[in-house]
């Protein structure tokens, strides 16, 4: 691993920071894969109860990265896939988006997510599968793909976390929801002054790890597999193939340069800079 994320553990909690605070803990491959191992770490470290994820910064997390050198334009280059162009897309973001966030969902021990500034588009595959969220007072969230012509992140996580007139709004206006509708809405937990979200968070982490293991485990087990019954998996599985299929319109329209059009990339970060 790498210094852009964190680990360390403190009485049986596991402590895992984005460190790419100069782009707004913007997701690289490398972060991801990084965030990944240290998600694998936590699971198997027989010392920690319960896993906390925080981003170093202003802003918990901008997304993916769009402002990658040229060099690296091409995010297939450096994997070993047969296949380029959208079998290649669809590969890459299965892996390391939505299988990526599934796993953390899925992870057995319980989760806490501390979100402050900006969550935005894939910064919200960071935060929703954990298993809670605390959010600081100045904390936002927002999913402007439309704007790509892309309707939600890979991790289609909006309806089950916001209701479906909400998620439809969210995704229809590319508008913000604050933390204190978030807390509203039940996709956070807590909403807690800025200066004192990281502690309140720990506080509460190191509480829960009190508790019995096994009994935490069976605990998020039958509310994870409550929301399995009602047929989340299969949701988001259609929800990651519509997105991978808005792709290919993408590589139409750009005559198969790119599965994101520059132009669009650009309406992105202007839309997002006109909210910040």
């Amino acid at each position: 691993m790498s210094e852009i994320v964190l680990y360390e553990v403190k009485n049986q909690v596991a402590i895992i920071t984005l460190n790419r605070p100069e782009v707004h803990n913007a997701q690289n491959p490398q972060l991801l894969e990084d965030l990944d191992a240290c998600w694998t770490k936590a699971a198997k470290d027989n010392d920690v109860k319960v896993i906390l994820l925080k981003a170093n910064g202003k802003n918990f997390s901008a997304g993916h990265d769009l402002a990658v050198p040229e060099a690296e334009k091409d995010v297939f280059a450096n994997f070993d896939y047969e296949n380029r162009g959208i079998t290649g897309q669809y590969l890459w973001e299965q892996s390391h988006y939505f299988e990526y966030s599934r796993r953390w969902r899925n992870n057995p021990k319980p989760s806490i997510a501390v979100v402050q500034g900006a969550c935005i588009a894939a910064g919200l595959m960071l935060c929703w599968p954990c298993d809670l969220i605390i959010a600081a007072d100045n904390a936002w969230f927002s999913d402007p793909t439309i704007v790509m012509g892309i309707a939600g992140v890979e991790y289609h996580g909006h309806t089950w976390e916001l209701g479906p007139r909400k998620a439809k709004q969210m995704l229809f206006t590319a508008d913000r929801i604050t933390a204190l509708e978030a807390e509203k809405l039940g996709m956070v937990n807590e909403v807690v002054p800025l200066a004192e979200v990281t502690a309140f968070s720990i506080a509460m982490a190191e509480k829960i790890a009190t508790q019995d293991m096994f009994s935490l485990m069976m605990a998020k087990r039958v509310v994870n597999q409550t929301i399995d019954t009602m047929g989340q998996p299969a949701a988001l599985q259609a929800a990651f193939d519509i997105h991978e299929f808005q792709h290919t319109q993408c590589l139409a329209r750009s005559g198969g340069k790119s599965a994101v059009l520059t132009r669009d990339v650009a309406a992105l970060k202007k839309n997002n800079e006109s909210r910040s």
